[in-house]
């Protein structure tokens, strides 16, 4: 270093450590200086819309019928621009009917959650604490803005949600399940079970139930196909439709519901009634969770063992869990064929390791063979759903269950997915038939319906 270089380096002073402390302190206080604006606004913002919010729910009429939704909502607005008028409060027209909107989901719907369950294109809605709300569209997860005040205004939104329904969640209870007024499935979980703040999961459902037409047009499923379950529930075949969280079991089991003739009594068994049957003769059963005393919990086992009782030509279960397996397949091989319900799983085979499984969880001393035998005796097909890589749902396989040899139940696929490639990110394929015909093709003759051959790919080299 040169001699100049170094007269100037020693001429400079280096900062001293109270010198650095004020100098950090400084910076501080001008990061503060320029976000506190933004701050001060969201505080203020929050501030006037709980004020008004409820100077509002003090001078509204509590005997309100609050159905009468467009009425309530002439009467809050009324009263909203009344307050703002006392207040002096200047507001722009966006401002102003961004506030209104709030406050009205607020006392009337389900706070930041309102306008995610008004858009049709969202299918799923996850709410992980106040601050994180993510939403599934199309198959693929992405996170949105909007977010709650803090965990208390979360908790009152599940209040809402649990309340008319007679479900309750708190510490003793931390975890529910409950439906919305338009069938959507909510999951909640509080604290302590969960560790990020209050916890919501709604899986949408569409106002207007999918048709067959729609699950042909989205690659779902072929027509082919369809005509060919369509026979097998005419018919009166056990169908089980397996596969993951999330790839559309339920949606499909609507569809297939749809197939069971008029003439026959329906009854439905689910945890939070999701299905939406068209059919006039449907008697709906929903489980009850236990009260705050422990008492009074109603099972799916015990509805369906309670639905034997009520004259049932056909018994369709939303999802088996556990024990209920059991006394399913025994309905299935007692007389009330024609039975449909859903299960997770990862493949046909597996669906019938988790019916064993499950049956063992009845607690009866029952040897395997002797479940495996119920099983291949009761389940006709198993129809198995994906998700795929690209969010997209689609049937992969349908399976007949043939029967036993030795202690192994028999499988054999009749379609499955047979994919061609990726096309700008998505998965391009189509269920093809196997060449194979159903044993229960007799079952399905007898019913009147004649499928032909080209259906299986018979003469066709198993291709259309």
């Amino acid at each position: 270093m040169s001699l100049l270089r170094r007269i100037e380096r020693s001429g400079q002073q280096q900062p001293t450590q109270a010198q650095d402390s004020d100098s950090k302190l400084a910076e501080l206080r001008v990061r503060r200086k320029d976000l506190s604006p933004a701050a001060s606004a969201q505080d203020g913002y929050l501030d006037l819309k709980s004020r008004i919010q409820n100077k509002l729910l003090s001078e509204l009429d509590p005997s309100m019928d609050i159905s009468r939704t467009q009425e309530v909502r002439g009467t809050i607005e009324e009263l909203f621009n009344a307050i703002l008028s006392e207040e002096g409060i200047v507001l722009t027209r966006a401002e102003r009917r961004r506030l209104f909107e709030q406050i009205v989901a607020e006392i009337l719907g389900f706070g930041p959650l309102e306008p995610l369950l008004a858009d049709e294109s969202i299918t799923e809605i996850m709410v992980n604490g106040p601050k994180n709300i993510y939403i599934e569209r199309k198959g693929l997860i992405s996170r949105t803005e909007a977010t709650f005040e803090n965990e208390d205004h979360v908790l009152r939104i599940i209040d809402r949600i649990v309340a008319p329904l007679g479900r309750r969640i708190d510490e003793s209870s931390p975890t529910v399940d409950a439906r919305l007024p338009d069938g959507s499935r909510v999951n909640a979980v509080i604290p302590p079970i969960s560790l990020v703040g209050p916890v919501i999961t709604i899986r949408k459902f569409s106002k207007v139930p999918l048709t067959v037409d729609d699950l042909i047009r989205f690659g779902s499923i072929t027509p082919e196909l369809i005509e060919f379950l369509r026979a097998s529930v005419i018919a009166r075949c056990n169908v089980i439709v397996s596969g993951g969280t999330g790839s559309g079991k339920t949606t499909l089991l609507n569809v297939l519901s749809g197939f069971i003739p008029e003439d026959e009594r329906i009854v439905t068994i689910e945890n939070a009634a999701e299905l939406q049957l068209r059919q006039d003769h449907v008697v709906t059963l929903e489980s009850r969770p236990p009260n705050i005393e422990g008492r009074g919990e109603i099972t799916i086992r015990d509805l369906v063992v309670n639905s034997l009782r009520m004259r049932p030509d056909r018994i369709v279960v939303g999802e088996c869990r556990a024990a209920e397996a059991l006394d399913m397949l025994q309905a299935m091989n007692t007389g009330h064929d024609g039975s449909l319900t859903t299960l997770h799983s990862n493949s046909p085979r597996d669906t019938l390791a988790r019916l064993e499984v499950m049956c063992l969880m009845a607690g009866m001393d029952l040897p395997v063979r002797a479940i495996r035998e119920q099983v291949a005796s009761a389940v006709d097909l198993i129809v198995h759903q994906d998700r795929m890589r690209d969010g997209t749902r689609k049937v992969v396989k349908v399976t007949e269950v043939q029967g036993m040899e030795g202690n192994v139940i028999t499988l054999s696929d009749i379609f499955e997915f047979e994919q061609t490639g990726i096309e700008q990110g998505r998965v391009i394929g189509r269920i093809r038939p196997t060449g194979l015909r159903p044993k229960f093709i007799d079952k399905i003759e007898a019913a009147g319906i004649h499928l032909p051959p080209a259906i299986f790919g018979i003469g066709t080299g198993g291709r259309y």
